[in-house]
C-alpha cells in the first residue's frame, strides 16, 4: 500500500487508481479481483491432530527415552521398553487435546473483517462480499457498516469511525474529505482514510478503495504475527533442562564405561551398566508429570475464569516481571460517561455504573437532589437536546449497547439520569435545524423551538466553544463576562483535564440567526463543561495493590493523548511522581539501547502504534524481562504474540486477540491476571518440589550404581527394578506431589525468578543430601546380603545362574525394597524447603496420602507376587527384614530434618551453603 494516499486529492486518488466517480465496471472489477487476488489475509491451512500430536515429541529428553527404551528392548526385554513409550504415548495425548482448543491466528483475523459492502459499478450501487472488493472500488460508506478495505475518503457527512480496535484510542474518530499535507502520519492520525476492520459509528460518506488484503494496516499486522516467534519461558526452561540431562548422561557414561573397562569389567556387563545408568539419570515421570502439573493449574485457573490455551503458559504468568496492559477495555471499561459537571461556578460530580440510566449527584462530596439545582438541570436539558447517540440494554448480550457516537451517548445518559427522557424532550422541543459535529468546526449545534421561541444549543471544545461566547449564564439569566472570568474558565477547563477528562462545553443562544450556518454563531451564552470520562474498572486499584506487593512492575501502553494517559495510569496506581510517559514520537526518536534505559523509570506509554507496542515488548524481553502483555484490540495481536504471555480479555476482546494470547481473561476481571499469578507462582513452586523429588531419587540411584562399580559390587538395582522404581514408585507419589495445596504469601515480596535449568542451589544441595542417604544406605544392606562367593568370583547380574542366584535375588530385593522405601519417606521430605514434615497437617494432601498407600501396596506384590517377583528379580522378606530397611530408609528424613533445622534459624542463607 502507497503510505501517502492522505496527502493527495480525491480527483488524483481516483487518476491515480484508474477509477472514477462512478466506480469501476464488472468487467474491470473481475479482472483487477483475477489479477490481484481476493480481498483476504492468507489463510494457512491448521495442521491437523497428527501433526500436533508429533510435535509434542520434540524435546531432547524426549529423544533420550526413546533411545533408552530402544536399548532397553534390546538387552532386557520389551515390557521395560513398552512401559516408557506407553508413558511418552499418554503424556502426547494430553498436549495434543490441550494444543488442539487454539485456532490459527491469521483465520480469526478473517474471521474479525469478514462482512459485506456497498460498491459502485458502472454508477450503480451493488451489495458485494468484502472478498470480492477491489482495488479502485467506490464504497458507500453507512452508520453501522464495517470497512471492508482501506480506502481514500472522497466525501463525508458527520462521519465518525470507531478506529480502537486498530489504534487503540476509545474516542470516535472524526473523518474528513481534505487533503493532509503532512507525511509519515500513524494510522490514528490519517483523518480522511478508513481502515479495513474499523466500524463507522455515525454519518455517511465515499470512499475510494486504496488497498486489499495484506496490504492493508490489518494485513501487514497480520504479517507481523505470521513472523514474531516466541517461547513461553517454562517451555525454555525445559528445553535447557533436557539438554542438561543429556549432556550429564553422556559424560557419565562415557566416563564410568572407560572406568570399567580399566578395571578389568566385561564390555557388555559395562554396557548394561552404563543403560541402567541412564535409565536411571533421566527422570522418566518428568515429562507426564510435568503435564499434570500444568493442567492442574489450568483446572484451577479455570475456577477463576482465565482460560489456558497452552499448558506451558499456566506458569510462565507466575515468572512475569512486568505486565504490560492496554488501558482501553482492560484497564478501564470502554465507556464514555460524564462524570462532573461545572455550571455556575459549581462543581457536580455524577455517579451511576456504567452506561445504567440511574446516578446519584453530588456536590462537595454531599449527595444532593438535582432538582433542587436549577443549574444542573439546565445542563441536562442541554445535554439531552444535543445529544445524538443512544444507549439501549440487549437482554441477549446483558449489557448496555451505544448507537452513535458514544460521547453523544454520554450526554444522553447524563439526561436521562436527571429525568430527561430524549423523545419526550424532543416532542416538547421539536428539532428546528442542526449544524453536525464537524472536524474543523469541533463543536455539534442544535435548535429548537421552545415555549415559542428557538433555542440553540451547541456543544465541543471547550476552547472553541469559549471564542463563540460573549456572555455566561448565571442565576438563571445570561450576563456579560466578568474581569478575568475568561481566565477562570480556562483554568477549570484545564484542571479538569489534569484529572484524565475529557472535557466538553456547552453554550446555548435565543433566536439565533437564520438560516443555521456555522458562520453566523456568536454571542453565544456560555454554559459550563462536561468532564466525561473511560470509567476505570474497579478491581483495578486493588489488582495493582497486589501486583506491587508481588515485585511486579505494570506499564500501560495506550493510544490515547499524553496527558489524559498519565491521568488515568495515576488513578490506577501505574504512574506516581517522577515516573516518565513516552509518547510514539519520544519512541521513535529514541534508540533500542536508549529506550531500554529509559524503561526503568517509564510506567506509562501514550500515543503509541502496533510497531511502538513491539518495540516495547521487545525492548523489555532485551533486558531480560518475563513479560504479559493484555489486550483486546486487532492492535494488541502483534504485541500479545511478541510477549512472553499474552493475555486477552474473553468478553470485549476481538478474536483477534483472543487468538493471538496465550490465556483469555473469561470475565474482562484484570483482577484475574494478579490471581493467576499467584497461581503461576504456586505451578512454579509444585514443578520444584516434583524436580527435586525426581532428581534426589535419581542422583541417589546413580550414586548407588556408582558406588557399586567403584567397590566391585554387582549391580544392586537391575534394569527392570529401576524402571519400577522409576515409573511405579516414582509415577504415583510425583504425581501426589503435583497435587499440593498453594503455599501461602506468594504474592507477598519478590517472588525468586525461575533458574535457567529450574534448579537453585537450594535444590542441588537438597538433592545430595538426600541422595547420599540412599547410596551409603543401600550399598551397605547390599553388600550384607551379597553372597560372599559373588564377591570373590564377580557377578553377571544381567545373565546369572547357579547357586548364587538365591543369595543374589534376597541381596536385589532388599536393594529394591530400601530405595523403594527411601522414595517413600522422601516424598514427604519434599513438601516443603524449611517446614518439618511433622509440622505440615499430612491430610492436606491426601492424594499423597492415597499414593503411598498405593506404592506399599505395589512394593508388597512385588516382593510377595510370583508373578511379578520373575521379572523383578525379587523373592520375599520377613518382617524383621522390614524392620532393618524401615530403620535405614528413616535416615532420609534425619538428614533432612537436621537441615530445616539450621535453614529455619538462618544459619544458612537462602541459595547459599547448605548445612
Amino acid at each position: 500500500m502507497e503510505n501517502n494516499w492522505y496527502t493527495k486529492s480525491p480527483g488524483d486518488v481516483l487518476s491515480g487508481l484508474r477509477s472514477s466517480d462512478h466506480g469501476l465496471s464488472d468487467s474491470e472489477a473481475t479482472k483487477r479481483s483475477i489479477e490481484n487476488g481476493p480481498n483476504v489475509l492468507p489463510e494457512t491451512k491448521p495442521d491437523n491432530l497428527v501433526v500436533i500430536f508429533l510435535r509434542q515429541f520434540q524435546s531432547p529428553l524426549i529423544y533420550i527415552l526413546f533411545a533408552a527404551s530402544i536399548i532397553i528392548f534390546i538387552i532386557d526385554g520389551a515390557v521395560d521398553g513398552s512401559i516408557i513409550l506407553a508413558v511418552l504415548a499418554f503424556n502426547a495425548v494430553i498436549g495434543t487435546i490441550q494444543e488442539g482448543r487454539a485456532q490459527n491466528t491469521l483465520r480469526a483475523l478473517k474471521r474479525f473483517v469478514e462482512t459485506k459492502a456497498i460498491v459502485l459499478r458502472d454508477g450503480t450501487e451493488s451489495v458485494v462480499l468484502d472478498t470480492e472488493v477491489v482495488v479502485g472500488d467506490i464504497v458507500i460508506l453507512q452508520e453501522g457498516a464495517k470497512i471492508p478495505a482501506d480506502a481514500r475518503i472522497l466525501s463525508a457527512t458527520n462521519l465518525k469511525v470507531d478506529e480502537s480496535a486498530l489504534t487503540g484510542e476509545s474516542e470516535s474518530v472524526q473523518k474528513v474529505s481534505a487533503v493532509i499535507d503532512k507525511v509519515g502520519l500513524s494510522t490514528a492520525e490519517q483523518k480522511n482514510m478508513v481502515f479495513k476492520g474499523t466500524h463507522i459509528v455515525t454519518g455517511n460518506g465515499r470512499a475510494v478503495v486504496v488497498a486489499t488484503g495484506l496490504e492493508t494496516v490489518i494485513g501487514r499486522i497480520a504479517k507481523e504475527i505470521s513472523a514474531v516467534d516466541t517461547e513461553i519461558p517454562l517451555k525454555a526452561n525445559i528445553r535447557y533442562l533436557s539438554e542438561l540431562i543429556v549432556a550429564v548422561v553422556a559424560i557419565v557414561s562415557i566416563v564410568l564405561f572407560s572406568v570399567g573397562l580399566f578395571f578389568g569389567k566385561p564390555a557388555i556387563e559395562m554396557f548394561a551398566t552404563v543403560v541402567s545408568l541412564a535409565v536411571s539419570i533421566i527422570p522418566e515421570g518428568l515429562p507426564i508429570v510435568m503435564t499434570l502439573v500444568l493442567a492442574t493449574g489450568v483446572w484451577r485457573m479455570g475456577k477463576r475464569n482465565v482460560l489456558v490455551k497452552k499448558l506451558q503458559a499456566v506458569e510462565a504468568l507466575g515468572q512475569a516481571r512486568v505486565i504490560a496492559v492496554d488501558k482501553t477495555g482492560t484497564l478501564t471499561k470502554n465507556e464514555m460517561v460524564i462524570r462532573n459537571v461545572y455550571v455556575a461556578k459549581k462543581f457536580f460530580e455524577i455517579g451511576g455504573v456504567g452506561y445504567e440510566l440511574k446516578g446519584d449527584v453530588s456536590h462537595k462530596g454531599t449527595i444532593v437532589e438535582p432538582l433542587n439545582h436549577p443549574e444542573l438541570v439546565f445542563a441536562a436539558k442541554m445535554a439531552t437536546l444535543c445529544a445524538s447517540g443512544r444507549v439501549m440494554y440487549s437482554e441477549k448480550n446483558q449489557q448496555w449497547l451505544v448507537s452513535g457516537d458514544p460521547t453523544e451517548a454520554s450526554m444522553f445518559v447524563f439526561g436521562q439520569k436527571l429525568g430527561f427522557h430524549k423523545d419526550e424532550l424532543e416532542h416538547e422541543s421539536p428539532l428546528v435545524s442542526e449544524i453536525p459535529f464537524d472536524y474543523k468546526l469541533k463543536y455539534h449545534a442544535t435548535v429548537h423551538l421552545d415555549s415559542g421561541r428557538q433555542l440553540l444549543v451547541a456543544i465541543g471544545a471547550p476552547e472553541v466553544i469559549l471564542k463563540l461566547c460573549s456572555k455566561v449564564w448565571h442565576g438563571g439569566q445570561s450576563r456579560e463576562f466578568l474581569v478575568n472570568e475568561r481566565e477562570e474558565l480556562e483554568s477549570v477547563f484545564l484542571k479538569m483535564s489534569d484529572g484524565g477528562l475529557r472535557v466538553l462545553a456547552f453554550a446555548e443562544s435565543i433566536n439565533p440567526p437564520q438560516p443555521l450556518e456555522p458562520h453566523s454563531l456568536n454571542s453565544l451564552t456560555f454554559g459550563g463543561f462536561f468532564g466525561i470520562k473511560d470509567s476505570l474498572r474497579s478491581e483495578v486499584p486493588e489488582a495493582m495493590a497486589r501486583a506491587k506487593s508481588a515485585g511486579i512492575k505494570v506499564v500501560m501502553i495506550t493510544g490515547d493523548h499524553k496527558i489524559t494517559a498519565q491521568a488515568i495510569g495515576k488513578e490506577a496506581g501505574i504512574w506516581k511522581e517522577g515516573d516518565l510517559v513516552l509518547t510514539g514520537e519520544d519512541i521513535d526518536a529514541l534508540s533500542s539501547a536508549d529506550l531500554e534505559r529509559k524503561l526503568n523509570n517509564t510506567s506509562v506509554f501514550a500515543r503509541v502504534t502496533p510497531e511502538h507496542k513491539l518495540r516495547i515488548i521487545q525492548a523489555y524481553k532485551s533486558r531480560g524481562e518475563i513479560v504479559a502483555m493484555t489486550g483486546d484490540g486487532v492492535n494488541d495481536a502483534p504485541s500479545l504474540v511478541a510477549a512472553d504471555l499474552g493475555v486477552a480479555m474473553g468478553k470485549i476482546g476481538t478474536e483477534v486477540s483472543k487468538e493471538a494470547s496465550d490465556i483469555v481473561l473469561l470475565d474482562d476481571n484484570f483482577g484475574s491476571i494478579i490471581s493467576a499469578v499467584e497461581e503461576g507462582r504456586s505451578i512454579y513452586k509444585t514443578i520444584k518440589k516434583v524436580i527435586l523429588y525426581l532428581f534426589s531419587t535419581s542422583i541417589g540411584e546413580v550414586l548407588v550404581i556408582g558406588g557399586a562399580l567403584l567397590l566391585g559390587l554387582p549391580l544392586p538395582i537391575l534394569p527392570a527394578q529401576i524402571i519400577w522404581l522409576n515409573f511405579i514408585t516414582d509415577g504415583f507419589l510425583d504425581v501426589s506431589l503435583a497435587m499440593e495445596p498453594k503455599e501461602k504469601g506468594l504474592l507477598l515480596g519478590n517472588f525468586e525468578r525461575p533458574k535457567k535449568y529450574l534448579i537453585d542451589k537450594l535444590m542441588a544441595h537438597r538433592m545430595i543430601f538426600m541422595a547420599l542417604p540412599m547410596m551409603i544406605g543401600t550399598l551397605y544392606l547390599f553388600k550384607v546380603y551379597v553372597p560372599i562367593e559373588a564377591l570373590a568370583t564377580g557377578f553377571d547380574s544381567l545373565h546369572s545362574s547357579g547357586s548364587n542366584d538365591i543369595g543374589m535375588t534376597k541381596a536385589w530385593t532388599m536393594a529394591l525394597t530400601l530405595m523403594a522405601v527411601f522414595q517413600w519417606f522422601n516424598a514427604w521430605n519434599c513438601r516443603s524447603e524449611e517446614k518439618s514434615i511433622f509440622q505440615i497437617n499430612p491430610f492436606s494432601n491426601k492424594f499423597l496420602i492415597a499414593a503411598t498407600g498405593i506404592v506399599i501396596l505395589l512394593q508388597l506384590t512385588a516382593v510377595y507376587n510370583p508373578f511379578v517377583q520373575g521379572f523383578l528379580h525379587t523373592t520375599s522378606l520377613s518382617l524383621s527384614e522390614w524392620g532393618i530397611i524401615i530403620v535405614i530408609a528413616s535416615s532420609i528424613i534425619f538428614v533432612e530434618e537436621v537441615r530445616k533445622f539450621f535453614y529455619r534459624r538462618g544459619v544458612v542463607k537462602r541459595g547459599g551453603v547448605i548445612l
